[in-house]
């Protein structure tokens, strides 16, 4: 009996010792009301969890300086490594510094960090090529559109990397041959959000603006596009709208009077591969500066292939 009870202790010591010297992740999110952002968080938080670790998980409410904040304090918590979805690529230079002189690793996800040529050995970037989102989107709706058509750009932060990228993508596809029947009449920042994308579009709407393509940097700028030309009473078959991330809300409106393209970025691919990232860090493996996580093209041809992601 006795040696019964001393063998419990001992369990139950080691559980206590286990969940006391867990190894917490940071994790700065720049936005919990942006659908995307959200899906990317809480897979994070499955596979910390899944491999054994503790995470905590901040929202930087897309403020540069409450981001910095929340670096600051993961740091003087002496967490075994951070991940950080940017606010803004221009503060990435700051926050690997921070990061580099406390000796933590560092794991950038989703928003490519300005500086990804210059990150040291325990620091990386996980995400995609911004290059083809934009891309990808834009010759998809120019080929439905058979190349002609008046369009217009719903941009998001555009202190963010992907927006601009993204639009710049949409931009260069509109100058090859095939699409350049299409004119970009307006483009407006509308913040990655979708009653904001929504005001912009009915304000587009209501000024007599005439359009027939809405390119979107993302699904939510692109359902708020939606919300407003049906809010007008425009017939959806006589408008073409595409946005990036193959959502829930997305793949759901997509062929169903609602939008027509779509890009898959892959919210549990990079979250999952940051989280590795950053148990590998901690353990000492050394890391690539990229770890890429391709997009993908998603039209009502290949949507069923995409519901159950």
């Amino acid at each position: 009996m006795k040696q019964t009870g001393l063998l419990a202790a001992v369990a139950a010591f080691t559980m206590m010792a286990t969940a006391v010297n867990a190894d917490t992740i940071g994790f700065s999110s720049p936005n919990f009301d942006d659908n995307f952002q959200t899906a990317l968080r809480e897979a994070a938080k499955s596979r910390a969890e899944e491999l054994g670790h503790s995470i905590q998980i901040e929202d930087a409410r897309e403020d540069v300086g409450m981001q910095l904040s929340q670096i600051q304090n993961f740091i003087a918590s002496d967490v075994a490594a951070i991940i950080v979805a940017p606010v803004s690529a221009a503060a990435t230079p700051q926050i690997t510094k921070m990061a580099e002189a406390a000796d933590i690793p560092l794991i950038y996800v989703n928003r490519r960090p300005a500086d990804l040529d210059a990150l040291g050995e325990k620091a990386a970037f996980v995400g995609s090529d911004e290059t083809w989102s934009g891309t990808l989107e834009a010759f998809e709706v120019c080929k439905q559109a058979a190349g002609t058509g008046k369009a217009v750009m719903l941009m998001g932060i555009l202190s963010n990397e992907a927006a601009v990228t993204r639009s710049e993508d949409v931009r260069e596809v509109l100058k090859l041959s095939m699409c350049n029947g299409i004119e970009l009449v307006a483009e407006q920042e509308a913040k990655w959000q979708r009653t904001e994308a929504n005001n912009v579009v009915s304000n587009w709407l209501s000024s007599g603006l005439e359009f027939d393509i809405v390119f979107a940097n993302n699904d939510e700028m692109a359902l708020g596009a939606v919300q407003a030309l049906k809010a007008a009473g425009v017939n959806m078959d006589d408008v073409l709208v595409a946005g990036v991330d193959a959502t829930d809300d997305a793949l759901a409106s997509l062929g169903k009077n609602g939008l027509d393209v779509t890009v898959f970025q892959n919210a549990k691919g990079q979250a999952t591969g940051s989280v590795d990232a950053a148990v590998k860090a901690m353990n000492g493996e050394a890391l690539p500066n990229w770890i890429n996580i391709p997009f993908e093209l998603v039209t009502q041809d290949n949507l069923k292939s995409y519901m159950s992601q």
